[in-house]
């Protein structure tokens, strides 16, 4: 269990857990689970730090992505068994046999070398599984979004970078983003009732700038404005449709309903979600 008063940042490459994002001024709850969590994020960081990518000439799938990947999988119930044991209690003795599948389709897939919503909506439902577990609780939500879900985002941007990850199932131009969509959801839910930052704000360079590294939305718009070349308008036209709409929270709403239709609905991608005991099948 990490010490809150002197959490150590991971020594690589990546940006320090949760970099992407911050809760704007508002203190946010930390427990024990969270700080396992940011340490479980850490520790990922650190492997990528130690399997550099292999030389080819393919413009997506560096094949070192597969022994990352490899490494994941022989310590996944190592980097679990921390959270697990914050509980304090024997109950969960075995939890990792759950936990682990939901948390090895996180970051894409290792024979395809490719990773898109459906690996991170994997992610989400470990950490919903944690929470039915009471590992984390509803004082914990804003920290686990905002540090846990940022640093996690920030390692799938350095593993995209390094590792050349195909986007899976990408939109293209009328995605929200080759590769993500909760941050997005998250982002709009941050930014309800601010009282200055409008989704128009999108387009003005410096409260991008100034702001991207408080909030969620404006993080992960910088960075397609930074990877992507061209027109605004023409490489991002859903994010600029987006962008006129009046208030956060119809934005929110509007990707919520968008989120269930193009992923929670979508055959292709849920086909290869697991069900069990934590998360059920109903039919």
């Amino acid at each position: 269990m990490s010490n809150p008063e002197s959490n150590p940042q991971p020594t690589t490459s990546c940006p320090p857990p949760g970099s992407a994002a911050h809760a704007g001024h508002a203190p946010l709850c930390r427990s024990c689970a969270v700080f396992a969590l940011l340490d479980l994020i850490s520790a990922l960081c650190a492997i990528v730090e130690s399997t550099p990518p292999l030389p080819h000439n393919s413009r997506y799938g560096n094949p070192a992505f597969r022994l990352w990947h490899e490494k994941l999988s022989d310590s996944a119930n190592q980097l679990i068994a921390p959270i697990t044991a914050t509980a304090g209690s024997p109950d969960l003795a075995g939890a990792e046999v759950e936990l682990a599948p939901y948390l090895l389709d996180s970051f894409g897939n290792a024979t395809r070398i490719d990773y898109g919503t459906g690996h991170e909506t994997n992610f989400a439902a470990f950490l919903y599984c944690l929470a039915r577990l009471g590992l984390i609780s509803e004082a914990d939500y804003p920290a686990v979004v905002l540090r846990v879900f940022a640093a996690y985002l920030d390692l799938m941007r350095t593993l995209q970078d390094t590792y050349l990850l195909e986007p899976a199932g990408s939109h293209g131009v009328w995605g929200l983003d080759d590769y993500h969509f909760l941050p997005f959801i998250f982002g709009a839910a941050q930014l309800i009732d601010h009282k200055y930052m409008k989704p128009k704000s999108i387009h003005n360079p410096d409260i991008l700038e100034n702001f991207s590294k408080e909030y969620m939305y404006l993080a992960c718009v910088a960075y397609v404005k930074k990877v992507k070349k061209g027109p605004f308008a023409e490489h991002s036209p859903m994010l600029d449709d987006i962008s006129g709409v009046p208030h956060w929270k119809k934005v929110n709403s509007g990707l919520l309903k968008m989120y269930k239709a193009e992923v929670l609905e979508k055959v292709p991608i849920m086909q290869h979600f697991l069900f069990g005991s934590l998360i059920k099948w109903e039919d």
